[in-house]
């Protein structure tokens, strides 16, 4: 790994397994609508424009951090980004989430989508990237991220979210060459897009496998394994570490550890202990909290936090964060507490 004057940070250190002056913590989505600033800056730009403006995206990407204390930043963008370059299109409707006008669902539509020239059409991530390390420059690193393959393609099958995913499953099992297509070419968008996060600055990378727990470990290891363990292999050039994001796979959680990442983060389905003794305690770890305990008083938010740092245990490569991200009207307070709570701990 290339050295980094700013590669001591304590991310960083628990990224590459070694001790640090106490467990680094962040949030996935800590910077988002359960902050007022952002709110008010939805009041004037849809979110598409929020991610496409890098002014805009730094200026959101920075809001949380003096505010919390966190030690990683996180680049604001989405993990949709890269559809509609590939042609599918993208729109967020208030109330609904995500909606892809044109999904993906016949052998003709896969291979009707378009290459994608990652620097030219999603480079407005690329500047806000930059933007963002000439402000936070040796305070904390920041993150990139991405979908993973089945993630990214299941919204390009189900045409937005699902609860089910019974488009996905069906083309993966009826149609495999259409699915083997599909996840080529997203492998390819994906690994070229957070290549060029990294060039741009990006620190350390996330990938996200946000809805891949929809499926058991059979399907996991045919369907996904070999093109999520490509994409890991391609982004092991970057030099920086990659953190495998995934929720629902508590079952399976050694398969998904074969796919590769230098950390394993999961939800909270899983006692955190259990997870790394699973997955091996060479492996540095990230998580997993329940956003939902947010919500909580801060006694009960305390307990659970510290019930997290017990199951630690103290071990090198451990960095603190939920089992996914901070939930709408989540208190700021709550959050700041668990940053704090985390910082003050003590293992004995």
């Amino acid at each position: 790994m290339p050295m980094d004057k700013n590669n001591d940070f304590r991310f960083l250190k628990a990224c590459r397994g070694e001790p640090v002056d106490r467990t680094p913590v962040w949030f996935m989505r800590q910077a988002g609508r359960y902050m007022k600033a952002y709110r008010d800056l939805k009041e004037k730009y849809t979110f598409l424009e929020l991610c496409k403006n890098p002014e805009l995206a730094t200026e959101v990407t920075l809001q949380p951090l003096d505010v919390l204390g966190v030690d990683a930043a996180i680049i604001f963008a989405d993990i949709l980004l890269p559809l509609e370059p590939m042609g599918t299109g993208l729109e967020f409707i208030a109330g609904d989430g995500p909606s892809i006008p044109r999904p993906v669902r016949t052998h003709q539509e896969m291979a009707a989508l378009k290459p994608v020239d990652v620097d030219g059409q999603l480079g407005f991530v690329g500047d806000a990237i930059r933007m963002v390390r000439s402000e936070i420059s040796g305070k904390i690193p920041l993150v990139g991220f991405a979908a993973a393959p089945f993630t990214l393609c299941s919204y390009m099958v189900e045409g937005g979210k699902s609860r089910d995913f019974t488009l996905t499953k069906v083309m993966m099992y009826e149609e495999p060459e259409t699915w083997q297509g599909l996840m080529d070419k997203v492998v390819r968008v994906l690994a070229d897009y957070m290549k060029m996060q990294v060039a741009a600055g990006a620190q350390a990378l996330q990938v996200f496998d946000s809805w891949v727990g929809c499926l058991g470990p059979a399907d996991y290891e045919k369907y996904i394994l070999p093109y999520t363990r490509r994409l890991f292999k391609e982004l092991e050039t970057t030099g920086v570490p990659v953190i495998n994001f995934s929720t629902g796979t508590s079952t399976m959680l050694p398969l998904v550890r074969q796919a590769g990442g230098d950390v394993m983060s999961f939800d909270w389905r899983i006692d955190l202990d259990d997870a790394w003794r699973q997955i091996g305690h060479q492996t540095p770890v990230q998580g997993n909290l329940d956003p939902n305990l947010l919500f909580a008083s801060l006694p009960v938010i305390r307990e659970r936090v510290h019930d997290v740092m017990r199951r630690a245990a103290g071990r090198p490569g451990h960095i603190f964060n939920l089992g996914h991200g901070i939930l709408q009207h989540t208190p700021v307070d709550h959050v700041k507490a668990v940053v704090d709570m985390v910082h003050e701990y003590q293992h004995e």
